[in-house]
């Protein structure tokens, strides 16, 4: 029987090979254009330029995303009390002794500044609220930002969800159903944000630096997380919660006025390029690349087996990115009993090596494409694999540490920073296989992907309601299984070859054979 599935797996393996092969000579990619037009450098170019302000833009994003789970515990008081774990306390870690234990307490503020007396239900809805409108801006975000262009919205999603964070002390001042009404209404400024970035790349992006510039410039997601959570508990403890969300909506605004000035939808538009950088880009780019019409082809992918392998991949991705987003400092404080200044500094070191390793990865991956050494569906799995298998075991491992907090903080830093790798696989296949409507099916995909987000944190309060070290196993184990199942999905039924639905009417004949 092994040998049968051995044998099979053989042949399907061949068989994909052929057929990548076969459709990919075809494309831009390995047709090497680049070797018709002179390569244009990659330091200082209009392209760089813009993924580096994407890298600002989404490290922006995340800040104002993640500040209010840290500015949260400095904006209700310390009357709420903390549940008893209800005869459980042999299984949970023991606290340390003495006066440095002050992981329940909450910080002082300075005079003046306000706190509140909301239970943990209202602040589960609050920290909540963000997702309710996160979730309906992404596919009409991406469907229009590939009909007009992606700056519009990248730009316009930062700058309104960054004067609605400034309002954030007022609305709660006002009562919780305002502030709830405006985290779900920043939500619906950011859900435009990603749909645009993969929309504007398919304009900008080369394929034979397609990798490094998307990951690099999506990296600012995970850098913006690993600034925004110590600094804003900093920011707290010095200033007062609400300084927290008057820096960062200050920093956002600041940073659309640049956007709005230096950016444009594509290179023909550009007012600063070069006419070397704009050929190359256009004529690597090729047909596929720039906006689509009105009508997109709804059915066709309804029924696309590699878009659906996303979707599935996406999600178990995202089931363990979401459990530690939202979960990570609640285990850090109940079980290992950090203090809140060691609490947002390990919360957020896992983040820093996300960072590095998908900027690293896209730069592997395209360095592998350029030298025709793998093609792209192989690079895609094997990033995907990567990034989500070896993390899966390291998560498992974690909850088997028992109460040692260095192995703990360990495992869960190198699961987090492995699975940067799968920048490069996964999480950039849209722009693979439907160019001119990667920011419609990242709007798509990042819908299906928000639902973790929703899910994972009740999982948690179900499976880790009692503080148990078994609870937290569970939690750690149901991510590990989840992010294995997603990286075998994505192993068997993802692409990394143009679909058919994807490709233009007038295309070519070559165009035609993908």
């Amino acid at each position: 029987m092994m040998h049968r599935l051995f044998r099979l797996s053989a042949f399907w393996s061949s068989m994909n090979s052929a057929v990548e092969h076969q459709n990919e000579e075809h494309t831009p990619l390995l047709q090497k254009q680049a070797g018709k037009h002179s390569v244009p450098p990659k330091c200082c170019s209009v392209r760089s330029n813009l993924a580096f302000m994407m890298f600002l833009g989404f490290a922006v994003v995340y800040g104002l995303r993640v500040n209010l789970s840290v500015a949260m515990v400095a904006m209700v008081n310390a009357t709420n009390g903390q549940p008893t774990s209800n005869g459980s306390e042999e299984k949970e870690c023991p606290a340390p002794s003495g006066p440095s234990n002050t992981s329940h307490q909450n910080p002082d503020q300075p005079d003046g500044v306000p706190q509140y007396s909301w239970d943990p239900e209202t602040q589960g809805m609050l920290l909540g609220a963000f997702f309710f409108g996160y979730l309906f801006t992404q596919i009409p975000g991406g469907y229009l930002s590939g009909r007009f262009g992606g700056s519009i919205f990248l730009g316009g999603g930062v700058l309104g969800t960054a004067v609605l964070t400034l309002l954030t002390p007022l609305a709660a001042q006002l009562g919780p159903s305002w502030l709830f009404a405006l985290r779900a209404l920043e939500g619906f400024g950011e859900g435009v944000t990603f749909p645009a970035q993969m929309a504007m790349w398919a304009c900008w992006a080369p394929p034979l630096e397609r990798a490094r510039l998307t990951t690099f410039s999506g990296a600012g997601s995970n850098f913006g997380a690993f600034v925004a959570l110590p600094l804003t508990g900093f920011i707290c403890n010095s200033l007062g919660w609400p300084a927290v969300f008057y820096c960062f909506g200050g920093a956002g605004c600041l940073w659309a006025v640049l956007w709005f000035i230096l950016v444009s939808d594509e290179p023909r538009t550009h007012r600063r390029i070069s006419d070397q950088e704009k050929d190359y880009i256009i004529n690597s780019i090729g047909s596929e690349g720039g906006s689509h019409g009105w009508s997109v082809p709804l059915l066709p992918m309804l029924l696309s087996v590699p878009l659906w392998a996303i979707i599935i991949t996406q999600m178990c991705a995202n089931w363990s990115y979401y459990t530690l987003l939202t979960s990570l400092p609640t285990y850090m404080d109940t079980v290992l009993h950090f203090d809140l200044r060691q609490n947002s500094f390990l919360s957020a070191l896992p983040y820093l090596g996300a960072w590095l390793f998908s900027i690293l990865s896209g730069v592997l991956a395209d360095s592998l494409l350029e030298r025709e050494i793998l093609s792209i569906t192989t690079v895609r799995k094997i990033f995907t694999l990567v990034g989500l298998l070896l993390p899966a075991g390291f998560l498992f491992a974690v909850g088997f540490t028992g109460c040692s907090s260095t192995l703990a903080v360990t495992f869960l830093t190198v699961s987090t920073t492995i699975g940067g790798i799968s920048a490069a696989g996964v999480f950039m296949n849209q722009i693979d296989i439907a160019p001119r409507y990667a920011g419609m099916l990242l709007g798509i995909t990042n819908t299906f992907g928000t639902i973790p987000g929703v899910l994972a944190p009740i999982a948690v309060g179900h499976l880790a309601k009692n503080r148990s070290l078994v609870g937290w196993r569970n939690v750690f184990c149901l991510s590990a299984g989840v992010s294995a199942i997603g990286a075998l999905v994505f192993t068997l039924f993802g692409s990394g070859r143009i679909q058919r639905w994807a490709v233009r009417e007038h295309g070519t004949d070559a165009d035609r054979e993908h």
